[in-house]
Parts: C-alpha cells; sequence; structure tokens
C-alpha cells in the first residue's frame, strides 16, 4: 500500500509541475506581446506550438520508443526548453522596450518545441508507470491528471497576482517566462532523480524489427483504421479551436478597461483569474472522464466537447465584465468540458487503440493532429480575423470575431456526427 501511495503521489508531483510551467505563460503570452507593442504577432507566437507539435512530439515519441528511457526523454526536453524560456525572459527583461520580436521569438520558439512534445510524453509515461505497476490507467490516471490543471491553476494565480519591481503583474510581463523556465528545471532534476523508472518489456526488448519499426515510423499505419483515420482527421479540426482562447482571451477581456464604463473592473483587470476558472472546472471534468467512458463511448463524449466549445466561444462573444461577466464565467465553466472530453478522453481512446510497442509514438500522432496541424492552422486563420475585425477595424468587434470561432466548432460537430461511426463503449471495459 506504502509503494502504491509513493508511485501515484510521485506522478502528481510530476503533473503538478508539468503543466504549471505550461500554466505560467500560456494564457498571458498574448497579453505580453501586446503591451510590447506585437498584438498583431500573437498568432504567430502560439501558431509556433502547433507548428512544432507537427513533428516534435512524434521524433521525441520515436526517442522514447527507441533510444532513450521515456521518463529521461521527458527530463531531457524540460532542461532545453526551460533552459530556452529562462533565456526568452531574461532577454526582455534586459532590452526592455528596445527587445527585438526575432531574438525573442527564436529562444522562445526553441522552448515550445521541446516542451510540447512533453503533453504527450508524460502521459505515456503515467501510462507506462501505471500499468508497470498493476493499475488501469483509464480508471487510475484522470485522478493524477487532475493535479496537473492544479499546477496549470497555480502558475495562472501566480503571475495574475505576483506584481514585479514596477508594479507590473507577471502577466504583462517578462517575469512570466522567467517563472517557466524555472520549473521546467526543476522538473528535468526530478525525472532523473524521484521519478519512477518505467520498465522495458519483452516487446520493447526484442531487437528484431523492421527499420519502420525502429524509427517509430509504424505509428502512421493507425490511419489505415478507418475508424481511426476518421478519428485523427476530426481530432486535427477540433484542435482548430484549442489555442484560439488561449491566445486572445487575455487580451480581449484586458481590452475592456479601455471603455470607460469597463475601466474599473476586477475581472477586466484580472483577466488570468477569471480564465483560470476555465481550470478549475477542468479539474473536475476530468474525474467524470472515467464514468463518460464507459457509459457513453468516444464518440458521445467526443461530440460533448465540440459543442461544449460552440458555448466556449459563442458565450465570450456576447458577455462583457459588467453584468454580461456571468456569460463569460459560463464560458469558463463549459471548457473543462471542452478540452477534458477532447484531450484527455483522446488520448485514453489512443492509448487503448495501440500496441504497446508504439504508443509514445501513438501519443506523439494524436499531437500531431491536434497541437500540431491543427492548432497552427487556427491561431493562424483566429489572427486573421482578429486582425480583420479587431486589429485593424474603424470600428473593433471582438463578438464578431468570437462568433466565426463558435460557427466553426458548430459544423465540426455536426459533421462528426455522420462521419465517425461509434465504436460503442468498450474503452471504458
Amino acid at each position: 500500500m506504502a509503494q502504491a501511495k509513493s508511485i501515484k503521489t510521485r506522478l502528481i508531483v510530476m503533473n503538478i509541475l508539468q503543466w504549471a510551467v505550461w500554466g505560467a505563460y500560456l494564457t498571458s503570452m498574448g497579453s505580453f506581446l501586446f503591451r510590447a507593442g506585437f498584438a498583431d504577432r500573437i498568432g504567430i507566437a502560439y501558431a509556433m506550438q502547433g507548428i512544432v507539435s507537427i513533428f516534435m512530439p512524434a521524433l521525441m515519441g520515436i526517442v522514447a520508443d527507441k533510444l532513450i528511457a521515456p521518463e529521461k526523454t521527458l527530463g531531457l526536453c524540460h532542461a532545453i526548453s526551460g533552459s530556452a524560456m529562462l533565456g526568452a525572459g531574461l532577454y526582455a527583461m534586459l532590452t526592455g522596450a528596445g527587445m527585438s520580436f526575432a531574438v525573442w521569438f527564436s529562444l522562445y520558439s526553441i522552448g515550445a518545441a521541446f516542451y510540447m512534445p512533453t503533453i504527450a510524453l508524460s502521459n505515456s509515461v503515467a501510462f507506462k508507470i501505471l500499468e508497470d505497476n498493476g493499475y488501469d490507467s483509464v480508471s487510475a490516471f484522470p485522478p493524477i491528471r487532475v493535479f496537473g490543471t492544479v499546477g496549470f491553476i497555480a502558475a495562472m494565480l501566480t503571475v495574475n497576482f505576483l506584481k514585479n519591481s514596477e508594479g507590473l503583474q507577471f502577466q504583462l510581463t517578462h517575469d512570466q517566462f522567467i517563472l517557466s523556465g524555472s520549473l521546467a528545471l526543476v522538473l528535468f532534476l526530478y525525472c532523473f532523480t524521484l521519478l519512477p523508472s518505467c520498465k522495458e518489456t519483452a516487446e520493447e526488448a526484442n531487437d528484431n524489427k523492421t527499420f519502420a519499426q525502429r524509427m517509430g515510423l509504424d505509428a502512421f499505419k493507425l490511419f489505415k483504421a478507418k475508424d481511426m483515420a476518421i478519428f485523427f482527421i476530426f481530432s486535427m479540426m477540433l484542435g482548430v479551436s484549442l489555442q484560439i482562447t488561449n491566445g486572445f482571451a487575455n487580451p480581449f477581456i484586458t481590452s475592456f478597461t479601455d471603455l470607460p464604463e469597463y475601466a474599473g473592473s476586477w475581472w477586466a483587470q484580472n483577466a488570468n483569474a477569471l480564465i483560470s476558472i476555465s481550470q478549475i472546472s477542468e479539474t473536475l471534468c476530468i474525474l467524470l472522464i472515467p464514468f463518460a467512458l464507459k457509459k457513453l463511448g468516444i464518440k458521445k463524449v467526443m461530440l460533448i466537447a465540440m459543442f461544449a466549445w460552440v458555448l466556449r466561444f459563442g458565450l465570450f462573444g456576447a458577455g462583457n465584465p459588467g453584468s454580461g461577466v456571468w456569460m463569460f464565467i459560463l464560458s469558463c465553466i463549459v471548457y473543462g468540458v471542452a478540452f477534458d472530453f477532447f484531450n484527455i478522453s483522446g488520448s485514453l481512446y489512443v492509448n487503448q487503440k495501440t500496441d504497446v510497442s508504439i504508443r509514445n509514438s501513438a501519443q506523439g500522432l494524436f499531437m500531431l493532429m491536434t497541437n500540431g496541424i491543427g492548432a497552427t492552422v487556427g491561431t493562424l486563420c483566429a489572427q486573421a480575423v482578429v486582425n480583420h475585425f479587431v486589429n485593424n477595424a474603424a470600428e473593433p468587434s471582438w463578438s464578431t470575431a468570437w462568433y466565426i470561432f463558435a460557427a466553426y466548432a458548430l459544423v465540426v460537430a455536426v459533421a462528426f456526427i455522420f462521419a465517425f461511426k461509434d465504436p460503442g463503449t468498450e474503452t471504458g471495459e
């Protein structure tokens, strides 16, 4: 019993740090860039996370499958990512108003390139360690993953309420990147010291493998199965929605401080605190996943997520930080369903549907389709929409932009109803 608690506790610590690294800047980077004079480049900054996710998760999945133990690969990724992100924050601090976007973006891009693979790696490491120790990952993982969201929330609130020597909130300054990089370096040390090792199976130790198997390319054979191909394609389409609110919700909410009727609104002045309700909702929704998968199956769970995205965007378009703040809050509550019922359930579904020898690569492929291709297309298109209706408009209309995003999510949901065959509730069996 003590050993079991130790395993779960150490995985909980890993998840807290894993997601705190991202939470330190993910929802507030847009406001940093807006304040630094780069409002028109918010999209490309968030799109870079998607661009690197096209190849880095798959590449690091191959490394974890074939070359270096998964937990060590996870640690090395955080070492490189943390150093680069720390460098981006320190560079912005030292240059101030003279910051070159190209230099900052280069450092940030290296950080993103080695952070994004860790999302899939941390999931597959947790699955493997749990299964090595006799646990059912479908029921044991979600309660552990909840603490990752706790770490994300803690980091968000830290950058919202902490102020630097100039009296500015971290969410507006380079300090968010310094915090993120520092946390990543702590996780690097943790992976090489206290995190349990993943045991090598007889299948993984067998050297009688083809070139494709050694390189992890056999994960792409999943597209041969019609149901998996459709699942991955719609994962990509839904992935378009993933980074939109991360990139633009904070600048959108903060922009209300420029309007006299909302200038004194606590909600407008504390955008990250408001957005953190999304992650609080996420912690609760994660716990519903085992029940939802067992009772409803992956198709209905994914559909719930899709319609939740419609509400997420639509409520942002209709709300305000005054009398309409309830719509912002409801949008944040809905986000828990939108994110978890797609990301976490999808990851578990892939884990259940793939052979143990390619699971790290398959998780990387899932990341490629969602946070890679999908998120890249989504953030670049979202930037174009925001530029047209907000940044370059004579009469800015954030509402129009949010309604366009909601309409897209609705079209994807309707198409999914007809295209994806329900495999039943076998994921939860």
